[in-house]
């Protein structure tokens, strides 16, 4: 699993950053994104339904938001 660390970024980077890498990645493979924008927890999900990528968690921790998203669905 490749993982994507975007704490200290605010929107529209950490979209634009998980978009471009989950780009690249096949069919079923899975990305761990770090996030700690609040925006986050909204706009990521939006994207992944844009899409079409599956969230698998999502987990918060003392503001750090960590996002396990599957390419395709």
């Amino acid at each position: 699993m490749r993982t994507l660390d975007l704490l200290g970024y605010h929107c529209p980077v950490p979209v634009h950053e998980t978009r471009k890498v989950l780009a690249t990645l096949e069919n079923g493979s899975e990305l761990e994104v770090l996030a700690d924008d609040p925006e986050t927890k909204h706009d990521i999900p939006a994207l992944l339904v844009k899409i079409g990528a599956t969230l698998i968690s999502v987990e918060e921790d003392a503001g750090e938001i960590r996002f396990i998203i599957r390419k395709g669905t």
